[in-house]
């Protein structure tokens, strides 16, 4: 029932499926159409830029092959989706070349401090999107964008922040993913200069779970399970260094769930950092990630495996995530003033008094002028302001006791009330 459900809630166009069927002509009859091998996509992006210098040594190279190998094989891409992963992965291994050259010429870039940045991590659909668009709304609080995760180098200047033509670049990019999967708009939204997740910077490390949100990887999905993310965190911090070198920045605001997974890493780098944990009933996270990854998915691939997408982000693979985060905070990566969690279910009810509880806990001063701004931000973005996303647990095909039993400790610990039942 729910493999038919997400078909239909991410029905693709007509244009797209007739493509779809074109491309499977195509690719039967010439496999190496639009190539996926790490060789011809190095050597693109150095026909690209001219540069040879992919910085950080080869430590990107083992993630980049098995990242593309599991896509050849097992993504059930498209040619379309073909197009759009080689297309991205280019982009990435571009921006490498061209922040590496930049660094050379300014390593006073690497003696920038990014100072005590907050962090966003939580549960997917657990209200991380829009307490992060909201914080940055704050004069003195710094979100990277979209637009310059995805075109970084040069990095924009006060003076361009706002009008440099990339920004209509990345607008195109996220408009054809609406026009790929109608529904998506209403699930998440996107554009150029909507705050992004960190996973769009570190992805440039090829360790990243951002490839595996947009199409299905397993074999890749696997060595990033186990793998040192400290590469990817590096990363990280160069593109902030690099954004703030160019734009002064006072502190950043940043935002990815999958950090729950990752916070002995990301304290390793930002040993400041202040983490704001969101919390929501799992029960009811997971129906509504699924419904996101399955549409993502369908705008690549021409089968969607539902059933990989339950066993990683509903049931035991949510625990899992869950219980991660909680034995890293309970083994002490961090004292535990540096974090604060924030309810679902008070973020709705009543989102100033949140965040005022949030800039009390990290000693930042709240001012009306702040306050002002993310008032007028959220006044211009109501809910359900692209259509409604629906979607429901009693579609995953899991049994309602048995999955409120496995995340019964993890609702009392935080107090967070049922919203499935």
């Amino acid at each position: 029932m729910y493999a038919a459900r997400v078909e239909h809630a991410s029905k693709r166009p007509d244009w797209l499926v007739g493509l779809a069927e074109v491309g499977e002509d195509l690719l039967a009859d010439g496999p190496n159409l639009v190539p996926l091998d790490p060789e011809s996509l190095l050597s693109a992006a150095r026909a690209d830029t001219g540069l040879g210098d992919f910085g950080s040594g080869d430590d990107f190279r083992e993630p980049l092959a098995i990242l593309l190998d599991s896509l050849d094989r097992e993504a059930n891409l498209t040619l379309l989706g073909r197009i759009l992963v080689r297309a991205e992965v280019l982009n990435l291994l571009v921006n490498r070349l061209r922040i590496t050259e930049l660094v050379g010429r300014h390593p006073e870039i690497e003696q920038e401090r990014i100072e005590r940045p907050l962090h966003i991590v939580g549960l997917s659909r657990s209200g991380t999107s829009i307490l992060h668009e909201l914080l940055a709304q704050d004069p003195r609080m710094r979100a990277p964008l979209s637009w310059e995760a995805r075109f970084p180098c040069p990095p924009p200047t006060a003076a361009t922040w706002r009008t440099d033509p990339r920004i209509a670049r990345a607008d195109r990019i996220f408009r054809h993913w609406n026009e790929l999967v109608p529904d998506y708009a209403a699930m998440h939204e996107m554009g150029g200069e909507v705050p992004c997740e960190c996973i769009w910077l570190s992805q440039h490390s090829f360790r990243a779970e951002e490839f595996l949100g947009r199409q299905q990887a397993p074999a890749y999905g696997a060595w990033l399970a186990d793998a040192d993310l400290g590469p990817a965190f590096a990363w990280h911090r160069r593109m902030l260094q690099m954004f703030q070198w160019a734009l002064p920045t006072p502190r950043w605001v940043l935002k990815a769930p999958s950090h729950m997974l990752a916070l002995p890493a990301l304290f390793a780098t930002y040993p400041d950092a202040c983490v704001v944990q969101t919390h929501r009933d799992p029960l009811q996270s997971m129906g509504s990630t699924a419904s996101v990854l399955s549409a993502l998915a369908w705008m690549r691939q021409s089968r969607v495996d539902v059933e990989l997408i339950k066993a990683g982000f509903a049931g035991e693979g949510l625990a899992g995530r869950l219980g991660a985060m909680l034995a890293a905070r309970d083994a002490g990566v961090a004292p535990p003033e540096q974090f604060f969690d924030v309810r679902f279910s008070d973020l709705m009810a009543d989102p100033f008094e949140t965040i005022r509880g949030v800039y009390a806990h990290f000693d930042i001063e709240y001012t009306a002028g702040a306050e002002r701004c993310m008032r007028e931000y959220l006044a211009a973005k109501p809910r359900a302001k692209h259509g409604r996303h629906e979607y429901s647990f009693d579609e995953l095909g899991l049994d309602l006791e048995t999955e409120r039993a496995r995340f019964a400790d993890y609702q009392r610990r935080f107090d967070i009330p049922s919203e499935v039942t």
